[in-house]
């Protein structure tokens, strides 16, 4: 136990992820605020289908 605590005070503590390897990024879409029917409103929501009007006045707005 004293040769884990001098090794601590020499080496200090490292608080890494303990050698995981970083996630690959397999193009899946999480959430369905980003999913292309909920961006153009097209699955039926009201609510949907503003928000997509006023995105794409937002995206015409300086052209």
């Amino acid at each position: 136990m004293a040769n884990d605590f001098e090794d601590i005070l020499v080496n200090g503590i490292s608080f890494s992820r303990g050698g995981t390897k970083p996630k690959q990024d397999d193009g899946k879409v999480k959430t369905k605020a980003k999913k292309k029917k909920y961006i153009t409103g097209a699955h039926g929501s009201g609510s949907a289908k503003q928000k997509a009007k006023y995105r794409e006045q937002r995206a015409n707005r300086h052209k």
